[in-house]
């Protein structure tokens, strides 16, 4: 299965830049800003920096290696390696939640930040048979202003990999109503609307990013379980879920794995794809997941190429792209 599993082309669709970096990628930046972060510069001791107490604990965490993007060549370093570790588990398509508001507001103006991420969406397209695209996130935490000032970002520099708006950061205390201004410009653009819900908050908020934020796929919404309703209308409506296992054990999401409701969310007939999150701070990546989706759900080969084929289906790629990398799938299942 994991040799099965390691060669299986693949699409992701819930994967976030700066968390995606390596411990190589992050401790190279740390060196290069040593002295003035707390993460450490030594790729050895970064899993136990990585290591969190709760969900607040890993925000804390997640911001103080957001803050070792400070120039646009460190954008480079950690798109170009994202790239190379995606493409590396036959990763072809895949779609990164980038938070430009977070390094903008550091001092990067915003067309340098955006033709960074670009060069190497060009360069992975070219050079390792990946395809990227951007999803332009809101951090929650940072309320109303980075709100505008993404939608600013997003519509002014408008870069030829945007595809979709989405919302991120800590759920609870950080209403999703507030945030519908700024997904209706958003949608109105022609952009996608994926906002995180119901990751660590309650179904309400899953709701609220269907209704409010006309939400057509959603980050996590493993909480959907505890509203019955919510799940058939989930079902009914195929509005697919974004799940991410591993990161909902390590940020205390959920107890354990044994615990995740996934096997509930697939019987119920849940439209939903296998994601990492942020791999390298879960010690995790794709691969992985597929296999602890794969236990979990009692899968086989086949079963597996299905969830490959359920994420190229719910991703925004265009049709000649769907059909193309869907055409692998099958040709990649029959061959082995």
């Amino acid at each position: 299965m994991q040799e099965f599993i390691a060669g299986l082309p693949k699409a992701e669709l819930h994967v976030h830049h700066v968390g995606s970096a390596s411990p190589q990628t992050v401790a190279a930046l740390a060196a290069r800003h040593e002295g003035t972060s707390p993460v450490p510069a030594d790729a050895d001791k970064l899993a136990e920096y990585f290591t969190f107490t709760d969900f607040a604990h890993f925000v804390q965490v997640y911001l103080s290696v957001v803050d070792l993007i400070r120039d646009a060549e460190d954008v480079r370093t950690l798109t170009a390696g994202i790239a190379a570790d995606l493409a590396g588990q036959n990763v072809r398509y895949a779609e990164l939640t980038v938070t430009p508001w977070s390094s903008v507001r550091r001092g990067i103006p915003a067309e340098a930040f955006c033709e960074a991420i670009e060069d190497v969406r060009v360069t992975a397209a070219h050079e390792l048979g990946l395809q990227l695209r951007w999803v332009f996130d809101i951090p929650g935490e940072a309320g109303l202003e980075a709100a505008e000032n993404t939608l600013r970002i997003a519509l002014d520099q408008r870069p030829d990999g945007l595809i979709s708006f989405g919302l991120g950061g800590p759920e609870i205390g950080v209403p999703r109503p507030q945030f519908k201004p700024y997904f209706d410009a958003a949608r109105a653009a022609g952009l996608h609307s994926v906002p995180h819900a119901g990751e660590t908050s309650d179904a309400q908020s899953m709701w609220d990013a269907i209704h409010e934020l006309g939400a057509e796929r959603i980050g996590h919404g493993i909480r959907a379980v505890q509203d019955p309703e919510l799940v058939a209308y989930l079902a009914e409506h195929g509005i697919p879920l974004e799940v991410c296992p591993t990161s909902n054990v390590c940020t205390r999401a959920v107890a354990s794995l044994a615990e995740h409701p996934l096997p509930q969310l697939v019987a119920a007939g849940v439209q939903l794809s296998i994601n990492t999150d942020d791999p390298p701070m879960f010690s995790t990546w794709l691969d992985k997941e597929y296999a602890v989706a794969a236990e979990l759900l009692g899968l086989d080969e086949r079963g597996v190429a299905d969830l490959a084929r359920a994420a190229v289906r719910q991703s925004f790629a265009s049709e000649a792209d769907k059909s193309a990398l869907l055409a692998e799938i099958e040709a990649y299942s029959h061959a082995v």
